[in-house]
């Protein structure tokens, strides 16, 4: 019979004694270091991190948003994303009646801003409210305009990842100030 054990008598016997101990030896130290690394990093830590942790996605944006792009559903994800925005915007801003790019061009306004995010008293303070008014503004109508009103739009997931991290942005930018 010719089993794994006759086969490795055999190597054993052609390579010498002392070879074939190191060769155990190094199996044996491969073993030992593979069992003590699992105990080291747990399981879950080994494991590869959900995509919305490696991209740092706001812990706020509601659980829907991870939900829809776990299934697949990646521009439903980000049109989500985005709604939650715009009601974030709507709910600390106290503005009624605008919806959509006109509510962020009246809110982030840097003549007369609902929501200020800077103190306003320099050219630069200026140039940031207002493009930061545009980015809020060109996010809704760019990005969840066309989610909430073409049947199919085809993000990617990393194109959907792309878009959820910018929504992430904005969500930490009104943290920055304190505005929620």
């Amino acid at each position: 019979m010719s089993g794994p054990l006759d086969r490795f008598e055999r190597i054993a016997r052609s390579v010498g004694a002392e070879q074939a101990e190191r060769v155990v030896e190094a199996a044996d130290t491969a073993v030992v270091m593979e069992a003590a690394l699992v105990e080291i990093i747990p399981e879950a830590e080994a494991e590869e991190a959900h995509p919305f942790e490696s991209r740092n996605i706001h812990p706020d944006l509601p659980p829907k948003v991870r939900k829809l792009f776990d299934d697949g559903h990646w521009e439903e994800s980000v049109f989500h994303a985005f709604k939650f925005i715009e009601k974030e915007v709507k709910r600390i801003s106290g503005v009624r009646g605008k919806i959509g790019f006109d509510l962020m061009m009246n809110v982030f306004n840097e003549e007369k801003p609902v929501l200020q995010l800077n103190a306003l008293s320099t050219d630069s303070d200026l140039d940031e409210q207002r493009g930061y008014r545009f980015i809020f503004a060109g996010a809704t109508a760019g990005i969840r305009n066309p989610r909430g009103h073409e049947v199919e739009v085809g993000d990617t997931p990393d194109e959907a990842l792309d878009y959820l991290a910018l929504a992430s942005l904005l969500l930490r930018r009104l943290d920055a100030v304190k505005l929620r």
